[in-house]
Parts: structure tokens; C-alpha cells; sequence
């Protein structure tokens, strides 16, 4: 290990990985820690059946003006421009076209609420009409969307990203992960599988203690998540309280994904998908054969996240197959099979 490189960066996601970018050719050395085994952070591609499979974030959203959109085109990665059928319900089962007409106006009109008269709590759920019949479909989406439920979405937050959204969402088929793994410069050092457990300010240079060892350098730049920021993970210097402090109330929301591979005949259709049940706010949505692959992407928000990772990735498979069948006809459960889950 370098062990005292000019800058560190804690980190080897997206974040981590652009600023190395950024440092690339600066003259500074610079070395990445990483506590996972990859790189890659929530960027995650992992392959099963022969497939990549994104089981972190898989879209390059507003990928007309998403910097990683070059960064994978530059480094001869296909980048897809393909319609998807998000938004869709595949033969209208169980979610007929007047009822997601409805819902989509629904939705509609607490986005119009959301920008133009925002409540003073700036919790997004005020927006919400009383008793109003796709609440739990506004949870579900709120949940795929950011994360959480409304009551915990700020209304300005929301109506901010909402605006500046381009709607120009693109795939990757080697895998966003993929991508950003592949994407450090060759000239910064790598460490995976080496947590910070102390940082230590003094002098002129800053202390990171690694289960490798104690490296100091110049300076050092933190692209963990606000969760590990707010931990104690890490021993953090008490000059970073006020920082901490101002991070708890940057909380994350929650999504989990999972796959289901196909096997044998069935009615799954390639680049289609379906709602599993709009009339519930854990509710997974389902993209299905993505590339004609024969698997299905199950997307899990907010509360169905949470009760994913509380039950663990065995009744999320039973319960997706579940809704699907549900769907589709019990003769679907001889097609189904647990592939890969984010969890497991």
C-alpha cells in the first residue's frame, strides 16, 4: 500500500471514481480505499446465468446530459437508446388502461401540487389528496422514485429533481457497474477490501488507520454515503461534528432489486413489464426479458424494500413469483426460479 500518497479518496463508487478522474493527470499521486471487494459502490453490476445484471443502479438517467453516458461511450461501451416499457402493463393485466389513465392523472396532478404550492413542512405526502383512491399507488411510485414514502420526500427536493429530469433514461447492456468499475484511471492506486475504521487531523497531513495499516496523506476526499457519515464505522474527528450533524438530515431511502430467471415456455414477452398490484404501496414492479434476456427484474421500493430486507431475499422471491402469478396464472410458478438478489 502507497502510504503517503498526496490525496486519498475513501471510496470507490461513482463519486470516488470521478474524482480520481478529475485528479487524473494533476500530478498529485492518489490512492482509492475501498471497503467493499469490488469497485463500484451501489453501481453493481453482477453476472448470473451468463447475464449482467445490474443489482445496483442500472439507468443513465437524463443520459443526454449524464456525464457517464460519454464516460461509457468513450471507453467503447454500447449505450442503448432503445423505448422501454416502463410506464406500460403488459396486456393491461391487472392494471387496465382507465385505471393507470387515472393513476397517471393522479400522479399528475400531486406533481402539479408538489411545484406550484408548496407547504410550508415540505413533507410530500401533504400534497396528497384526502382519501384520494392511488395512494398507495403515489407510495409505490414515491418509492421507486426516491426511495421512501411520501411522508418522508421533501416536496422541494422532489419538485427541484423533477425539473431539472430531462426524461432521456438510457441502459448500458455490459452493465452500468460495469462501466463505472472500469472507469478509474489507471495511474490511482487501488485497495478493495479495506475499510477506514479512524481518521485522525493533525500537522500536515491527514491520518486514515486501515486494517493495511495507518496511511497519511495531503488531503483526503469522503464519497461515502451519508449513512457511513453518520456511523460509527468510522472514528471521525470531532472537527467534523457540525458536518455530521448537517448530514443526518440527508437520509437515505431504501430500494432493493432482484431477479427471477425463466426457464422453459411461457407468456413473457421481451422489453415488457407490469405492475404487480397498484392498490399496494410495497408492490415490486417488473421488467421483463430486458435484451431479450430470459430473466426478470424485480424493483423494490420504500416499504416493499424495507420488508425485503427484513424477511430476507427468500420471501422477496416467493412474493414476487406470488404477484406475478397473480398476474400471468399459476402456471407461471413452473417457469420461475430465483436467480441473483441484491441481498444474497
Amino acid at each position: 500500500m502507497i502510504d503517503e500518497p498526496d490525496i486519498v479518496i475513501v471510496g470507490a463508487g461513482a463519486a470516488g471514481v470521478g474524482a480520481a478522474r478529475r485528479l487524473a493527470g494533476s500530478g498529485l499521486s492518489t490512492l482509492v480505499l475501498e471497503a467493499l471487494p469490488r469497485p463500484g459502490g451501489r453501481a453493481w453490476t453482477r453476472v448470473a446465468a451468463g447475464i449482467p445484471l445490474d443489482l445496483g443502479c442500472g439507468w443513465l438517467h437524463s443520459a443526454d446530459r449524464n456525464p457517464w453516458t460519454r464516460i461509457a461511450e468513450e471507453a467503447g461501451f454500447a449505450v442503448d437508446c432503445e423505448p422501454v416499457a416502463w410506464g406500460t402493463q403488459f396486456r393491461d393485466l391487472g392494471f387496465p388502461a382507465e385505471e393507470r389513465e387515472s393513476a397517471r392523472r393522479a400522479f399528475a396532478r400531486w406533481s402539479e401540487r408538489i411545484a406550484k404550492t408548496p407547504r410550508a413542512s415540505d413533507s410530500a405526502a401533504d400534497a396528497l389528496e384526502a382519501g384520494g383512491r392511488w395512494t398507495a399507488y403515489l407510495q409505490a411510485i414515491s418509492g421507486f422514485i426516491s426511495g421512501d414514502e411520501l411522508e418522508r420526500i421533501s416536496a422541494r427536493d422532489y419538485a427541484a429533481y423533477d425539473t431539472a429530469s430531462t426524461g432521456c433514461n438510457r441502459r448500458v447492456p455490459a452493465g452500468y457497474g460495469t462501466v463505472v468499475a472500469a472507469s478509474l484511471p489507471a495511474a490511482a492506486g487501488l485497495r478493495l477490501a479495506t475499510p477506514v475504521k479512524a481518521i485522525a487531523l493533525g500537522g500536515r497531513r491527514v491520518a486514515l488507520q486501515t486494517p493495511a495499516g495507518t496511511v497519511r496523506a495531503r488531503a483526503a476526499i469522503l464519497t461515502v454515503s451519508t449513512s457511513v457519515l453518520t456511523g460509527d464505522a468510522i472514528a471521525w474527528p470531532t472537527a467534523l461534528d457540525g458536518w455530521r450533524d448537517a448530514t443526518t438530515r440527508l437520509p437515505l431511502g431504501r430500494n432493493e432489486k432482484l431477479f427471477l430467471e425463466i426457464v422453459g415456455n411461457s407468456p413473457f414477452a421481451p422489453e415488457s413489464h407490469v405492475l404487480g398490484d397498484p392498490y399496494d404501496a410495497a408492490t415490486g414492479t417488473y421488467y421483463i426479458r430486458p435484451f431479450g434476456w430470459p430473466v426478470i427484474e424485480c424493483f423494490l421500493g420504500g416499504a416493499g424494500a424495507r420488508a425485503a430486507a427484513a424477511d430476507g431475499p427468500d420471501a422477496a422471491f416467493t412474493r414476487a413469483v406470488d404477484q406475478l402469478a397473480a398476474l400471468f396464472g399459476s402456471a407461471v410458478r413452473r417457469s420461475l426460479r430465483p436467480l441473483v438478489a441484491a441481498r444474497r
